[in-house]
């Protein structure tokens, strides 16, 4: 076979490039594990030309002799190992690059439960479980038949309020004013009459032809009818000068408490329709058509689209290296993309790390709450999922 005819140059020859091959994967390897781009390039190739001398090492050490299968797969096994060590002793020394921070976390959840303001029978729900809705999207109605009706009795009022009002406005009208003036004419002649009348009587009285009583008589029916008198006069001029402008103000009141009545009927109406308050996936479908509804109960539950928050924990000795603006990389386990966000909140408060959260440091470390706002999100990056954050502080270091 070709093997059993290969020399022993040949054969070290092909020894030295499978260590070659295999030395490179495992750098490969040990770069993609902690996501260096460039690292220990120096102790790398040191690594690379000691290999290189033990080899040669060996082909003096075995000048003439044959070598076979088994001897080979011992170099080979024995180079893989050498290998495999000198990547571990770079990676103690090199825990990972200086100008970044690693933290973990997890994709906030946020939803919304979303309900009608206003209690009644639901009549129409247009969105399942699963469905994306955008903002403005109307998802539900309520019977609107009740509402309708009370729209229509606060329009009423306000035009009965309204009328009310100009009535106060425009004053008593001329043919008012011409029957109270006549009114006092008629208690003229009544007045003058009466007056008359107990001028015959008190002459009478001191001829002896009448008693005193017919003269006191004949006093009271004169007083009376100048009570009248005034009290015509008086109404006339009531007529003439109109409304008081504490009437007005009130007639302007009840008129205005009408026109909110009538709002008021319009924004029930309105919220009959309910509708998606901003972008979002419909998560659960509480309720049905037909089911009474209370004001404030749930009928659908989104679980919101955008924008993405991620919540991280940072330790008191790398909080100097996270401020709001710096920006990140965000790395899941479900797939290969990177997303790019930036810090936009750190808490102010000290709390114990959660036991959510993964992390090499003890649980009882005092961490410090930040949100990441994620600028390239999309349907693969699902609310609870756990994440790596790579902080990238080479900027804010300097």
């Amino acid at each position: 076979m070709a093997y059993r005819e290969a020399t022993p140059a040949r054969l070290l020859n092909a020894a030295i490039l499978g260590q070659e091959r295999v030395f490179r994967a495992a750098r490969s390897g040990i770069l993609w594990l902690i996501g260096w781009e460039i690292i220990g390039e120096i102790e790398l190739d040191s690594s690379q030309t000691q290999i290189h001398r033990n080899i040669a090492t060996l082909s003096v050490s075995f000048p003439e002799v044959e070598m076979n299968s088994v001897k080979l797969r011992v170099i080979l096994v024995v180079a893989i190992a050498a290998i495999l060590v000198a990547g571990y002793w770079l990676l103690s020394r090199n825990p990972g690059p200086k100008n970044s921070l690693l933290l973990y976390g997890n994709v906030d959840i946020r939803e919304v439960d979303l309900a009608f303001r206003q209690p009644g029978r639901l009549a129409k729900a247009f969105f399942d479980e699963g469905a994306t809705v955008k903002t403005g999207d109307v998802m539900a109605e309520l019977d609107a038949r009740p509402y309708r009706d009370a729209l229509a009795v606060s329009e009423a009022e306000v035009l009965r309020a309204r009328a009310e009002l100009e009535k106060l406005r425009h004053g008593n009208r001329p043919q008012e004013i011409a029957q109270a003036d006549e009114s006092v004419r008629q208690a003229k002649a009544v007045f003058k009459n009466t007056d008359n009348n107990f001028k015959r009587q008190s002459a009478l009285v001191k001829s002896g032809s009448v008693s005193q009583r017919v003269s006191d008589a004949a006093r009271a029916a004169r007083d009376q009818a100048e009570a009248a008198l005034a009290s015509a006069k008086q109404a006339l001029a009531l007529k003439k000068e109109g409304s008081r402008r504490e009437d007005v103000a009130a007639g302007e009141a009840r008129l205005a408490v009408a026109e909110a009545m009538v709002a008021q009927s319009m924004t029930a109406l309105a919220d009959t329709r309910l509708a998606a308050p901003t972008n979002a996936t419909v998560l659960s479908r509480v309720r049905e058509p037909g089911s009474m509804v209370n004001a404030s109960s749930a009928v659908y539950i989104l679980s919101l689209r955008d924008p993405v928050y991620i919540r991280a924990y940072v330790s008191e000795p790398d909080l100097g290296r996270v401020i709001p603006g710096v920006k990140v990389t965000v790395r899941t386990d479900s797939t290969d993309k990177v997303y790019q966000g930036e810090i936009g909140f750190i808490s102010p408060r000290a709390e114990f790390t959660p036991k959510s959260v993964e992390t090499t440091d003890l649980r009882t470390d005092l961490v410090y709450r930040i949100r990441i706002v994620v600028s390239n999100s999309d349907s693969a990056l699902r609310q609870g999922m756990p994440v790596t954050i790579r902080v990238a502080t080479e900027a804010h270091d300097r």
